[in-house]
């Protein structure tokens, strides 16, 4: 993506599996990016890849390391109760003529939040404009999942103030791909009711249970996912080389 490189994720067999041939395959992935000189940052977040602070990578100068959580839900023994709203809105389907003001949501939401450090399309609403577009249109966390995909609006104004985008990554398991809030309501309640809505219609379109994936350090979303039931059952790495 112009001056920016991804690296989708790294595989070895666990009988095979060292740090020293983990790094040789991602070595050779950035040195090959960076070859041409125009590439100044490259993101990736590495779902194989236990994350280890101490953990030697390839072009270590440039790089900084993240802890992200997958986490994942019972979605048969999930209670989904109802918690209490502060603020009038109303949640309505997802649709795309909300993709405008949606982007301008997320660019909002998470100015100078750790995960535009780790994703940069978080920075600008042009950048989110193009990763709501990845999200509908490709399979990446899976295929886009309209049902349960919702958006909240304040009661008053009609405002976009929250979106819930959910994807399918099996026949019988739904994924929570982008779920945010406005910074005019948070703590208010609706990114609760949002999750519950979309968890609830995942459950009835026959999925047995739901993931998403959050920054470690992230308290406040990890601390919501886990007062509705989701469990972390895997830390991995996400990095980002910068300057290259």
């Amino acid at each position: 993506e112009e001056a920016k490189g991804l690296v989708g994720d790294l595989y070895v067999r666990p009988a095979l599996r060292t740090a020293e041939r983990e790094n040789r395959l991602l070595g050779s992935a950035l040195e090959a990016m960076t070859a041409a000189g125009s590439v100044r940052r490259i993101e990736s977040q590495l779902m194989m890849l236990t994350f280890a602070p101490a953990r030697p990578v390839p072009f270590a100068p440039n790089v900084a390391a993240y802890s992200r959580n997958f986490m994942r839900l019972d979605l048969g023994g999930a209670a989904l109760a109802e918690g209490r709203v502060r603020r009038p809105m109303y949640l309505e389907k997802w649709s795309d003529h909300y993709q405008e003001p949606a982007a301008q949501l997320i660019a909002a939401a998470y100015g100078g939040h750790i995960d535009s450090r780790i994703n940069d399309q978080y920075r600008s609403a042009a950048g989110a404009r193009r990763f709501l577009y990845n999200i509908v249109q490709y399979p990446g966390c899976g295929t886009f999942f309209r049902p349960a995909s919702c958006i909240a609006l304040e009661a008053e104004t009609g405002r976009l103030c929250g979106i819930s985008l959910t994807s399918m990554v099996a026949p019988e398991c739904g994924h929570i791909t982008q779920i945010c809030v406005s910074p005019a309501v948070r703590g208010t309640g609706i990114g609760h009711a949002m999750l519950r809505q979309s968890l609830a219609t995942l459950r009835q379109m026959g999925c047995h249970s739901a993931s998403l994936t959050v920054t470690a350090a992230n308290a406040d979303a990890v601390a919501l996912y886990e007062r509705v039931g989701f469990r972390t059952v895997r830390q991995f790495s996400a990095y980002v080389w910068e300057s290259l």
